[in-house]
């Protein structure tokens, strides 16, 4: 078979140059050589360390959190928990294992998944064969069935497919940006390059820019997340039919910024993200600012976004960092480190996010300042 890059040379030589979001779909998502369907990415041995696998501190207390939004709902006797991209169940198992300090909690918990890894879904199958609750795989959150619903989603935002547009003339205004697309390169016919379209974006793709764009100057580069507004719909309806609150934390600013943050990562060092698709992670900063506006227009509250660091604190992270370095003294210094990578300005702390959002009669959530 040939290798996934040159079936996507292939299709640029009979289709023209595709835009990064259908060559991250490509890529990621290609059921028989994309990267997520066929590898588990996670780990040392893996790609990428997400926060669940750094301690489980951070599983815990988003735990704790769920729990207090359920029993906000008024503590239904069942609760649909859904997870985006799980991983290898990790953070599923932390939280589950603080729900056994509410037995009514762990006991109206279903748990749905939504994975698109199969190798992933395996590693998860094994992480939670006793965890004590109902488990199921599902393709979306409109595959979960009706109720009460709590979302959850850890390094899940960064992955959906962005498109990249480029300012060529500041004075068109919104007319005045171009897509950067991905190209063969002209010299070399298996390497792919960027190029930017000959033409300005349609009026339709204009839509998709942000309402409060910065003003930009000529070459400035700004990342459009379809899928942030797709979440924000589907969690909108189904937070209109049910009570539901949905917890999402991930890489990126507070405010829209312009800058090309595309990047992939392969056993734990980046690489160019045109030179093997299918066997490196490709990601890009979360745009919170305009993830909150799309979930606002659609009538949602939101709270945050929030510093990792700061919100894991409001959790109460530096006391049970206390409490696991009395029952396991010799672990004082490893505990230590972890806290330090989850909290501190210079690790996950300020770069990461959270972000709640929820049905509108819910009170507002804890770890989250009031508006």
């Amino acid at each position: 078979m040939p290798s996934l890059k040159h079936r996507i040379i292939k299709h640029i030589k009979q289709s023209g140059p595709m835009n990064i979001a259908s060559y991250m779909g490509w890529a990621l998502l290609d059921p028989t050589q994309g990267y997520y369907p066929t590898r588990d990415p996670l780990g040392v041995d893996g790609d990428f360390i997400t926060a669940p696998e750094i301690s489980q501190m951070f599983g815990e207390l988003l735990g704790i959190w769920l729990l207090q939004s359920w029993r906000a709902m008024g503590a239904p006797k069942r609760v649909e928990l859904v997870e985006y991209g799980p991983g290898r169940g990790i953070m599923m198992g932390d939280i589950l294992r603080t729900a056994c300090m509410d037995a009514a909690f762990l006991s109206a918990i279903h748990v749905s998944l939504i994975e698109t890894s199969s190798a992933l879904e395996a590693k998860q199958a094994e992480q939670l064969a006793e965890c004590g609750v109902p488990v199921t795989w599902v393709a979306s959150l409109d595959d979960v069935p009706k109720g009460p619903t709590l979302v959850i989603g850890n390094e899940y935002l960064d992955c959906l497919p962005i498109r990249q547009f480029v300012m060529k003339d500041r004075f068109a205004g919104r007319a005045g940006w171009h897509e950067r697309m991905v190209d063969i390169h002209p010299d070399n016919p298996n390497k792919l390059v960027y190029t930017i379209s000959e033409s300005p974006i349609s009026t339709v793709d204009q839509n998709l820019l942000p309402r409060d764009i910065p003003d930009a100057k000529n070459d400035d580069l700004i990342e459009v997340s379809a899928g942030l507004g797709q979440l924000a719909d589907t969690l909108a309806h189904r937070f209109a039919q049910d009570l539901g609150a949905a917890l999402f934390i991930d890489y990126g600013p507070g405010e829209t910024e312009f800058g090309d943050s595309f990047q992939a990562l392969q056993k734990h060092k980046k690489v160019y993200p045109l030179d093997a698709p299918g066997e490196a992670d490709l990601t890009a900063r979360v745009d919170f600012a305009a993830f909150a506006k799309e979930l606002e227009r659609d009538g949602l509250i939101v709270y945050g976004p929030c510093p990792q660091g700061q919100y894991l604190s409001r959790m109460g992270i530096e006391v049970r960092a206390v409490a696991l370095t009395k029952s396991a003294p010799d672990a004082k210094e490893k505990i230590a480190r972890q806290l330090h990578r989850l909290t501190h300005a210079d690790e996950m702390g300020t770069l990461f996010k959270a972000i709640a959002v929820q049905s509108t009669t819910l009170p507002a959530p804890i770890g989250f300042s009031t508006k």
